[in-house]
């Protein structure tokens, strides 16, 4: 396996856990992987940079305000600007079927952003703002979270390290666990999670919820999807795959 330069667009930086397997896997192909968090609390920040430790990933914020995403030239240019600084080979950001239908703020005008940035960075776009930043190829796009997937990763190798990036984020969990327990009640979450009540206080809560789902999701594409691979992460690739001979 040979690594790449890999860059993650994400809203909100869970996104750097759905992927984590496909950055923990490239890291230890001698890859490069970086992430760029459109929106995350101040807070999270050093939640988010833990997490990329443990996947051999860097991490960069871009500061948008919550609710401000738009299409604007200047929010244009600060993506195109980390593109071009990278130049990936690979990049990866939500399924644009996906984010129309999940109601979480901005994730609709920041998919429709990220994939504006990438269009432009390898056209003759902001050259005045950004003279030592030459375009840059488009990389292969990848889309996580995917209504229809077309392709998997073993991530087998390492899920240790995706449950150890998961467990940094404790600001997440938290949130999570408030979240449902508004709408769920807390034996339901039980009969979902055994021992969920006996976890204290909200953030242990919630990574149990998460090391749950993120198991039930690798299994259910992985042992109970019929792959050759027990634990898996899904993608879509945005076009054909370009193969010079089939693979079993």
């Amino acid at each position: 396996m040979t690594g790449h330069a890999v860059l993650l667009i994400a809203n909100y930086g869970a996104e750097l856990i759905a992927c984590a397997g496909a950055l923990a896997l490239n890291a230890r192909a001698g890859g490069r992987s970086h992430a760029l968090v459109l929106l995350a609390r101040p807070q999270a920040h050093a939640d988010l940079q833990r997490a990329a430790g443990v996947l051999g990933c860097t991490v960069e914020f871009a500061g948008f305000p919550y609710g401000g995403i738009d299409l604007s030239y200047d929010q244009k240019k600060r993506l195109v600007k980390t593109i071009r600084e990278f130049r990936p080979e690979i990049a990866i950001m939500q399924d644009p079927e996906h984010c129309w239908h999940d109601l979480d703020p901005d994730r609709r005008m920041g998919m429709m952003l990220t994939l504006e940035a990438l269009a432009l960075t390898g056209r003759d776009f902001a050259q005045d703002d950004l003279p030592t930043l030459s375009p840059c190829p488009l990389p292969t796009l990848y889309h996580l979270w995917p209504e229809k997937p077309n392709c998997v990763v073993d991530i087998g190798p390492v899920w240790e390290l995706k449950l150890e990036a998961l467990a940094c984020i404790s600001y997440q969990h938290a949130f999570t666990a408030e979240h449902l327990e508004r709408s769920i009640e807390p034996e339901e979450l039980e009969r979902a999670v055994p021992g969920y009540r006996r976890a204290d206080p909200a953030p242990a809560r919630g990574l149990a919820l998460h090391r749950a789902m993120e198991q039930a999701n690798a299994l259910h594409h992985g042992l109970a999807g019929h792959t050759r691979f027990p634990l898996v992460e899904v993608y879509r690739r945005e076009g054909p795959f370009p193969l010079v001979h089939l693979v079993p």
